[in-house]
């Protein structure tokens, strides 16, 4: 039987995740999409659905219906509910909220789509220190159980840079570290400039480079705890719309050397994180990676280490393809957990 799903917030990752969902065979054969609630009007809904500018248009045929999207010769109900406990969740057999609002992201917001009927709660951020669990898809997602009901994804910061942590920590033990985020630009800067609490964020996020604040230290402790204090983390905004990259670097305790270091990459891509995490020897940039569903892809040609112990690694993430994929991914999971 189909895990069935209800989407909460159908912004940039809303909307990925459904499209993710019926690009994949994986997916559409363990999911089904049943509800979507979001506070636009249903034509902009109907719309973006079908049309993005980033990923194409919708790869099968979509129809505006009352209330309603039919994608393909599925009919997904469409609510536009402030109120949580409002929604039909328990009529629907929602199985899973997929909370995609970029607002709610503590147990009290989840607790009431639990109320509302749902059995479980993913919020796509990082949550505050009463989920039941924070999931790192392909790194930590064994530790779900049956009774977890409210879970958070973590970030597509956190996303690409654990399992790259994780195998160096293994193979060489990591003594401290430093990463920059490179990021796409988002929805909480202007196109042009702007009144906003963060001065950073008044500017156009056209015409600059822009420094921001991360939280990306705090998302690797949760998921590896052994890596508490040991990294300073940055934040930088480009103005690209869409794909990311992480400037890693690191002080490793083990003598190493570049094709070592690219080796052990490259052997985790092939086994244990397989689909998760990547590689690649070929000379590509940003928009190459648009669309990739991987949570990481390691550019073999950037891998540097100097005096033999300071390594430096860059890593692409399409930061909301690969991160929809995750959510899927942590909700087949979460179902599952014995």
């Amino acid at each position: 039987m189909k895990i069935n799903i209800a989407i909460n917030g159908y912004g940039r990752i809303g909307r990925c995740i459904t499209r993710a969902l019926y690009e994949s065979e994986k997916f559409y054969n363990q999911i089904n999409l049943v509800a979507i609630n979001e506070m636009a009007d249903e034509k902009t809904i109907y719309h973006l659905t079908k049309y993005d500018s980033t990923h194409g248009r919708f790869p099968i045929k979509v129809i505006k219906e009352k209330s309603a999207l039919l994608i393909g010769d599925e009919t997904i109900k469409i609510f536009q509910e402030k109120n949580i406990v409002n929604l039909p969740w328990k009529d629907l057999n929602i199985d899973v909220v997929l909370d995609c609002t970029g607002i709610y992201k503590d147990r009290e917001s989840a607790d009431l789509h639990i109320l509302s009927g749902a059995k479980k709660v993913i919020f796509s951020q990082p949550g505050t220190d009463e989920m039941d669990a924070t999931i790192v898809y392909g790194v930590n997602h064994h530790i779900l159980k049956k009774e977890h009901t409210i879970i958070s994804n973590a970030s597509c910061t956190t996303n690409c840079v654990i399992p790259v942590l994780l195998v160096l920590d293994q193979t060489l033990g990591i003594e401290s570290g430093s990463i920059t985020t490179i990021h796409s630009a988002m929805h909480d800067q202007p196109v042009i400039d702007a009144y906003n609490p963060d001065l950073r964020k008044t500017r156009s996020a056209l015409m600059s480079i822009i420094p921001v604040n991360t939280a990306l230290e705090k998302g690797i402790s949760k998921i590896l705890p052994s890596m508490a204090g040991k990294f300073e983390t940055l934040a930088i905004r480009v103005p690209t719309t869409n794909v990311s990259i992480m400037d890693i670097a690191l002080m490793v305790k083990s003598e190493t050397d570049i094709q070592a270091v690219n080796n052990a990459l490259t052997k985790a891509s092939e086994n244990d994180l397989k689909d998760i995490l990547g590689v690649t020897d070929e000379h590509l940039v940003s928009c190459d990676f648009n669309h990739d569903p991987r949570s990481s892809i390691i550019d073999l040609h950037q891998t540097r280490v100097s005096k033999k112990r300071l390594v430096k690694i860059q890593a692409w993430f399409d930061n909301e393809w690969g991160y929809s994929n995750r959510m899927l991914d942590t909700t087949i999971a979460a179902i599952h957990a014995k």
